[in-house]
């Protein structure tokens, strides 16, 4: 009985892995970057059996993160990524603009993104993490390499978050 449900929980789990990716960079928008974390993102989490549901552009902003955030979120189990905007830059606004999407915050996913690198950049970033209905939204940073690190350090609990914040009772 105890493995058939262990099953049954793997398996809900993995139709929970659903994402949507949000590259947050003027210079994407603008046309004078190209937006390689974005596609690394998309890359990693296809890797290891997400799927890509929507892949929004938007430029930085307070206004442009909250709302794309709350748009993406309506009706939406599942992760939402952003990518950029994170630092200490005059337009690194996307932690304000997660911060107003967000319901609940989860500051242990937060801070676990920063301590996979403690003596790199991460001790820079102001990324937010939380959720929002039955959302889980966090912030990476726009470096391919940081957006890739960041993430590897809680993508083992994103669909059990996920599953949670859903309803779903695993334990």
């Amino acid at each position: 009985m105890a493995l058939t449900n262990r099953r049954q929980n793997r398996a809900v789990s993995e139709t929970l892995k659903r994402v949507k990716i949000v590259t947050v960079s003027d210079g994407v928008i603008h046309g004078s970057r190209e937006d390689k974390s974005g596609e690394a993102l998309s890359q990693r989490l296809s890797e290891d059996g997400w799927e890509i549901v929507d892949r929004r552009q938007i430029e930085d902003g307070v206004e442009s993160v909250r709302d794309v955030l709350i748009e993406l979120a309506e009706g939406f189990n599942g992760l939402i990524v952003t990518t950029g905007g994170t630092g200490f830059g005059p337009r690194d606004l996307t932690p304000e603009g997660t911060s107003e999407a967000l319901e609940r915050h989860a500051d242990g996913l937060a801070e676990a993104m920063r301590l996979c690198n403690p003596k790199g950049l991460g001790r820079l970033s102001r990324a937010r993490a939380g959720t929002r209905g039955t959302a889980v939204i966090i912030n990476t940073p726009g470096s391919t390499k940081g957006t890739i690190e960041t993430l590897e350090a809680v993508l083992d609990v994103l669909p059990h978050a996920i599953e949670l914040v859903g309803g779903g009772r695993p334990h």
